[in-house]
Parts: C-alpha cells; sequence; structure tokens
C-alpha cells in the first residue's frame, strides 16, 4: 500500500487541488481492487508523513471520500473501505411491496422494527389518507433489508380502518392487506434527492450526509379510497428506479 500514497506522483501544478489528487488515487485504487472493501487505511498522520501532504489536506481527501460512500470510519477503529453494495433496478411501472421486489430476485429479506402502533393521525397523515378529527392512524417504521443489507427505511401510515392491528404486521404488509381484500390496485409516487440526517443513515450503516432517495407514495383502492401513505428513504447506493416510456398516440401528438 505504501506506493500508493507516494509523494511522487503529487504535483502542486497541473494535477488539481492536492486534497482531489489523494481523493482521485484512492478512488482509483478501490475502483481496481487494490484496495477491497475492509481494508482499513493508514492513520490520518501516518497518510500525511507517507505522501507529504498536510493532516488538513488528508483529511478533506478522506472526508470527500467518506461523504460519497467509499470509505467509513469507525471511531476508535479507523478508516475502512466500505463494502460494495449490489445496485437493484426497480421498475416503477408496477405497484409491488419491497417483500415481493427481493422475492422476484430471489434474495432473503429481514425487517428491522423501529415503531408499529396507534395514534391519532399528524396533519400530513390526515391530509394524505383523508381522516377526520377523531380518526385514528396505524403507523409502521422499519428498516429494510436484503441478504443482511439495510437498504431502505419505510415509514408508512394506515387509516386504522383499514389496519386496526399493526402488530400484525409481521413481514409484508400487501400480503396482510390482500388477506383482508384491501390491497392497494393503483398509487401515485413521488420520488426525491435527499442528503441522510444522522439517525437516517446510522439506520441504514451509511455515513450521514450521503445521497438517498425519498420517495412519497399514496396508494389507492378501487373504490378511490385512499389505503396508504408511505414515506421511504432508500440508500442512493444500492438503486436505480427505472421506467418504460412510451411515444404518445399520434393524436395527442398532433395536437400539441
Amino acid at each position: 500500500m505504501s506506493d500508493l500514497f507516494s509523494p511522487d506522483t503529487f504535483s502542486d501544478s497541473g494535477g488539481g487541488p492536492l486534497y482531489v489528487q489523494l481523493h482521485r488515487r484512492i478512488a482509483e485504487a478501490i475502483a481496481s481492487g487494490r484496495l477491497k472493501p475492509g481494508d482499513n487505511l493508514p492513520p490520518e498522520r501516518e497518510m500525511a508523513a507517507m505522501t507529504g501532504l498536510s493532516r488538513v489536506t488528508v483529511r478533506k481527501g478522506v472526508e470527500a471520500l467518506v461523504g460519497s460512500g467509499q470509505l467509513i470510519q469507525k471511531r476508535g477503529s479507523g478508516t475502512f473501505v466500505a463494502p460494495r453494495v449490489e445496485r437493484l433496478e426497480q421498475a416503477l411501472s408496477l405497484l409491488t411491496s419491497f417483500t415481493e421486489d427481493m422475492a422476484r430476485r430471489g434474495r432473503q429479506v429481514e425487517s428491522r422494527w423501529i415503531a408499529r402502533g396507534l395514534h391519532a393521525p399528524a396533519p400530513e397523515e390526515v391530509m394524505a389518507l383523508g381522516l377526520g378529527a377523531n380518526d385514528r392512524v396505524a403507523r409502521l417504521e422499519r428498516v429494510r433489508s436484503s441478504d443482511g443489507v439495510p437498504l431502505a427505511i419505510e415509514r408508512a401510515s394506515l387509516p386504522a380502518s383499514i389496519l386496526p392491528d399493526p402488530e400484525g404486521v409481521d413481514r409484508s404488509l400487501y400480503a396482510v392487506l390482500e388477506g383482508r381484500n384491501l390491497r392497494p390496485v393503483r398509487a401515485v409516487q413521488r420520488i426525491s434527492a435527499a442528503n441522510l440526517a444522522v439517525k437516517d443513515a446510522d439506520l441504514l450503516g451509511v455515513p450521514p450526509g450521503v445521497a438517498g432517495l425519498r420517495i412519497e407514495r399514496v396508494s389507492y383502492l378501487p373504490s378511490g379510497q385512499v389505503v396508504e401513505f408511505t414515506r421511504s428513504l432508500y440508500r442512493g447506493d444500492a438503486y436505480d428506479f427505472a421506467v418504460e416510456l412510451k411515444l404518445a398516440p399520434e393524436a395527442e401528438r398532433t395536437s400539441t
């Protein structure tokens, strides 16, 4: 590893800022496999001595790699190459549950419950679910993992009339709803970028501030009644969302 941090190839001219050069060198070593998941980098002080760079420069280069999720820092243990996470592609044209998505890929699913119970609805739940002032709402909050890797945080809200016993949901919420003939048949989803806050990043096992995807879903029964309001956070390094686009009918194209 010593040649990786050789001072000979750092240049004050032509290669960009020194911390960027260090960032690039480590990133290339990770991409090529020279640095493997779990490898421990030298401490900041040693890296500065090996490269001839200042500790401030080294810290800035390493922090950029931590922010992008390529390195992880463990207090008292050091800095390590982050484990590789297989990217998953999810079609946006299908209304499926996390459990169904993973089962279709032949992957194991685990849930770590954070909370589930009946509550007085918050204003946004009243609006999204069309609840009255005296109605109750069932909340389910959990971390969804596949093959031991945390991938998403789900925070689902449903009218208590739809889910009166949230403690009874063990694995798939949609399986429970289907058993009661209350499974949604359509949904509206909104996806936005998010930088993960400390609490959510800790739940997903990634550094605070890394990129994530926020997905808000409102699902409907055949009658048009809203059955589910879910706000999820997905790891940005693990998911690609894909949607099929088709050419509009000729009549629509010629009228615009």
